[in-house]
């Protein structure tokens, strides 16, 4: 039987890579519910995230006791109190805030929605966009973003702008009272110790690949 707990140590203090492999861990667990499976083992696990499976054992022992020594863990459990830990138990709403081409992509992705994500509205400042949708999506001036925020309580912001207005925006965001962010600005951003930024940065990714490449054997 999987017991869920309260995380043994302060949610700020795990490390992102375990909240990463714990997504990792979660989207195998459903491609096995998907096959019918009722049982997993810590080292197929551990196979398919390219990890160990004393890693495994560890990521998941900081929320819990999982698992029987000997039959591996439940798959519909396991799968279910993961879910539990990394907040997909409710419906997240979402704005975007940059009406161009990866706010479009963005927009466009129903992966979203099955994860629980929602995106509410889009936002720019270019008066050609405004009044117009984004994937359905109504596209409002940026103007009206704090008062909007007041009134409709969105989760997380996205930020699919420029380098050079991403810190303005940021501030204007965390000043809203919205306290994650998902950015896409190649910059450097200056958040409240409250807020949670996560910066994709489409170039250190692929220079990940090519450092692979260069050195592989």
């Amino acid at each position: 039987m999987n017991q869920f707990t309260s995380p043994a140590q302060p949610l700020k203090r795990i490390a992102e890579s375990t909240v990463r492999r714990l997504s990792i861990y979660l989207r195998f667990l459903e491609e096995f519910e998907g096959r019918g499976r009722a049982t997993v083992s810590s080292d197929e696990l551990a196979r398919r995230g390219g990890t160990t499976s004393a890693q495994v054992r560890k990521d998941l022992s900081v929320f819990g006791s999982f698992g029987k020594r000997g039959l591996g863990y439940s798959v519909p459990e396991l799968a279910t109190s993961l879910r539990e830990i990394l907040g997909l138990g409710r419906e997240w709403k979402v704005v975007i805030i940059g009406a161009g081409k990866i706010g479009a992509a963005l927009a466009q992705y129903h992966g979203f929605r099955e994860r629980g994500f929602v995106i509410v509205a889009a936002y720019d400042t270019n008066p050609e966009k405004i009044g117009g949708t984004l994937e359905g999506i109504a596209i409002r001036d940026m103007q009206s973003f704090e008062s909007d925020v007041t009134r409709e309580n969105p989760d997380i912001a996205v930020l699919t702008i420029p380098m050079h207005s991403a810190q303005e925006v940021l501030d204007r965001v965390a000043r809203a009272g919205i306290k994650a962010v998902l950015n896409f600005a190649p910059a450097q951003l200056h958040a409240p110790m409250d807020m949670a930024v996560k910066t994709v940065n489409m170039a250190m990714e692929l220079e990940g690949l090519t450092f692979a490449l260069t050195n592989a054997h």
